[in-house]
């Protein structure tokens, strides 16, 4: 089963964590349903269930290492979310802050090496989006769930083999529509446009116009529905379950680690970044 996940820190009922399921064969990206969680526990409760997937999660893995370095936190990757987990949030922003207020104007925020291939925010920001807390709130979850994160993470013992990957949705939408905007959650920017942008968007996964080699196939309500959300989280969702399917067809093809090149086991990489 291949899992895509857009993640929020602070879901609520209006704005859930959003999870697509499918699966992919011979090219074809099949989307089965939409799951969306109001709460953390609700999600961290789904993956608790007996099931085998490989997933594409819309959150950083790791930090940059001049970060971690800086900060003389651990530099290993389990030490370091181990630690990064026991801090509050308001803990977080007062050591990036610092962290930030000792560099130079323009060389603010560290990045991974893993961001500028991607086109990714640095895993360390706290606002804008938030993604530090993100990392913060998902990644431990993950590692309590026993899943692998391949080039980082192997429970010892795992019942079900569930492989977790860094995924982001903008990565692919930039391929195919480049910088239209195609979602908001403030309902005055939901306009004409950006609805155009999500139709655009789903034509060209639809007829597979994408260097991952994958056509996505939906029925005509799953196409309403993600056309309808203004808010881009289905949408993204199902994005990053294309990237597990393209992931899942590299690790079937004989690539031990699902596409990913040699990266910092620290920092973390996007999958087909």
């Amino acid at each position: 089963m291949l899992v895509g996940c857009d993640f929020s820190s602070s879901p609520t009922q209006r704005k859930p964590i959003v999870v697509a399921l499918g699966s992919v064969k011979q090219g074809r990206v099949l989307l089965r349903e939409l799951l969306r969680f109001p709460t953390l526990d609700a999600w961290a409760n789904w993956l608790e269930q007996p099931l085998e997937w490989v997933g594409g999660f819309d959150l950083p893995f790791g930090l940059p290492r001049v970060l971690v370095e800086t900060l003389d936190w651990p530099t290993e990757w389990l030490a370091c979310m181990h630690h990064y987990a026991s801090l509050s949030r308001e803990e977080i922003r007062q050591e990036f802050k610092a962290f930030c207020d000792a560099r130079p104007v323009g060389q603010k925020f560290a990045h991974r090496q893993t961001d500028g291939p991607a086109g990714s925010s640095p895993s360390m920001k706290w606002v804008n989006p938030p993604v530090a807390y993100m990392l913060h709130t998902g990644v431990p979850r993950l590692i309590a769930t026993g899943v692998t994160l391949p080039g980082m993470c192997v429970p010892a013992v795992a019942a079900y083999q569930r492989t977790a990957l860094e995924a982001y949705p903008g990565l692919l939408a930039r391929e195919l529509i480049g910088n239209q905007s195609y979602k908001s959650d403030d309902k005055l920017k939901q306009t004409p446009e950006r609805l155009i942008a999500r139709k655009q968007l789903l034509q060209a996964l639809e007829l597979g116009q994408t260097r991952l080699g994958l056509r996505l196939k939906l029925t005509h309500a799953q196409h309403d529905t993600l056309v309808a959300d203004a808010s881009g989280d289905c949408l993204d969702a199902v994005l990053c379950m294309v990237q597990a399917a393209w992931a899942f067809e590299q690790h079937l093809g004989g690539h031990a680690c699902y596409g990913l090149p040699v990266f910092d086991s620290l920092e973390g990489w996007i999958v087909s970044a």
